[in-house]
């Protein structure tokens, strides 16, 4: 995955929303950690990987893409505020967690990074995400991929007054 390509252009859409919606004076770490955390709840409905009682199925397997790269957006974002951008080096993780007790190891790093916000807890919230998406079977291409393809849409969403 191209770090610096995605960090670029979240930061490009990260000014286009602090200009249109006047939030340059305003610090935004703490609703942007809920935003994220509110994200990876709607990837977990789409998964539907914790719904015992039920037996229907997880939404398509794009659907459930695009709901991953919408807490890429906001993880991505945190980095720039921490100016963490090029520095990044994830290391692959290697735990056989089910995909249940992976989004449970990612609350647990959101909340960690919520009350230390350090580079190291957030490469390592950031690392805990990508391995989510490794567990819910996209490859990094695919990733890729789909965070240009939602980018576009969120800055088209912007010109539109969302």
């Amino acid at each position: 995955m191209n770090f610096n390509k995605l960090f670029a252009m979240q930061k490009e859409l990260d000014e286009k929303i602090l200009n249109q919606h006047k939030l340059h004076n305003e610090n935004l770490t703490s609703r942007k950690i809920l935003a994220l955390l509110v994200e990876v709840g709607e990837l977990a409905n789409e998964t539907r990987c914790f719904k015992f009682w039920s037996l229907k199925a997880a939404a398509p397997v794009e659907t459930i893409l695009e709901e991953y790269v919408d807490g890429v957006h906001f993880i991505l974002s945190l980095g720039l505020d921490l100016d963490v951008g090029n520095e990044i080096e994830l290391t692959p993780l290697a735990n056989e967690h089910s995909v249940n007790e992976q989004f449970l190891q990612v609350y647990s790093t959101i909340a960690d990074f919520e009350k230390n916000q350090t580079k190291d807890a957030y490469i390592t919230l950031f690392q805990e995400y990508i391995h989510l998406g490794s567990v819910l079977g996209f490859s990094a291409e695919q990733i890729e991929k789909a965070y240009v393809s939602k980018n576009e849409i969120n800055h088209q969403r912007q010109e539109q007054g969302y």
